[in-house]
């Protein structure tokens, strides 16, 4: 629960604190930060660059100053620590494209008013946008999983496993993991075709192609293929109503052997859904996106678990960045 008071000040400065986000975004889609790299840059040359006018671009970069995402003194402008290891492209710990995401929803997010009044989206699909858009979304989730990843995958126990298949998988992130850590696991991500060039290309420059495949389809309206022993659902269900979810982990008890394990990773809501802050907000998001998407508490989720047949339904001991969690059921042998 925030405990913080809510002044007039701090009212007004939520309200006002997209100005700082927009900065952000700007020079993120810019490239502001890859441009000047370890050196120390006049704003000319960063003007020149990007032929665009000086005075705005000093602007930008005068913003960013006061951000503390730059330094400027007589010599130029140059890179804090934080944004030559974070916001460079040259870096290879670069969030940059989950920002750019993040800037395709800003619209979508300025007519929520509207959302509120129709219950209806009012942003088109990922898959329906442009190759920017899509590149953006899926090398964003590639950020965030590759940055997870190492914390998350040795919480999810798949020992005695042999077969892992994750669903909606993106570019294979979690599939890569996982199989880095068993050294006898193969995978397979499902996933929609366009999909497919960023996740193998991702898992052939991550070495893993000879133990991670990939197979096109559209997990809520086509057959799994195959028959595996754990089920990988990562942020895939908040994007589905209800029944949509309740179809895709009846598919995933399906799929399985007798005995495997089904794991879902979502932002999960208290079961009163007005807390965590993160996933209270998210579900807004889902909104403006999807028709039916959401997101869940674990009772929502464990209960749609249950249904489809699991046994031992449980939380795992892991919360990740924006109140993330893990479910695990077992389907009974």
């Amino acid at each position: 629960m925030d405990q913080q008071t809510w002044t007039a000040d701090r009212i007004l400065g939520t309200s006002g604190s997209y100005w700082a986000t927009c900065a952000l975004h700007g020079a993120v889609a810019l490239d502001v930060f890859t441009r000047i790299g370890d050196n120390r840059v006049h704003g000319q040359s960063v003007a020149e660059r990007l032929e665009a006018p000086l005075d705005a671009v000093c602007r930008l970069l005068d913003a960013l100053v006061a951000m503390g995402l730059l330094t400027k003194d007589a010599g130029g402008y140059a890179n804090t620590e934080a944004s030559r290891t974070y916001l460079s492209m040259d870096s290879g710990r670069y969030i940059g494209y989950i920002i750019r995401h993040h800037h395709h929803l800003v619209e979508s997010w300025a007519k929520l008013p509207e959302a509120i009044l129709t219950g209806k989206p009012i942003r088109l699909p990922v898959r329906e946008k442009g190759a920017d858009a899509r590149e953006a979304f899926l090398m964003g989730m590639f950020n965030l999983a590759t940055r997870l990843a190492p914390r998350l995958v040795p919480i999810v126990d798949l020992s005695g496993c042999a077969t892992l298949l994750d669903l909606g998988g993106g570019p294979g992130t979690y599939a890569i993991h996982f199989c880095r850590h068993n050294p006898d696991l193969r995978a397979t991500v499902m996933d929609l075709p366009t999909t497919r060039p960023f996740a193998e290309k991702t898992i052939r420059n991550m070495g893993v192609d000879d133990r991670v495949a990939f197979i096109p389809g559209d997990y809520l309206q086509d057959d799994i293929p195959g028959a595996y022993d754990a089920v990988w659902m990562s942020h895939i269900l908040h994007g589905e109503s209800a029944q949509g979810c309740s179809r895709i982990i009846e598919k995933a008890f399906s799929c399985l052997n007798p005995g495997g394990v089904a794991v879902i990773h979502e932002f999960i809501l208290d079961d009163t859904l007005d807390h965590p802050l993160f996933p209270a907000l998210f579900s807004l998001n889902m909104l403006l996106g999807t028709d039916g998407g959401r997101a869940y508490s674990q009772s929502q989720l464990a209960g749609m678990l249950e249904a489809a047949g699991f046994v031992d339904v449980h939380r795992l001991d892991f919360t990740g960045p924006n109140d993330s969690g893990l479910l695990r059921g077992v389907k009974p042998a």
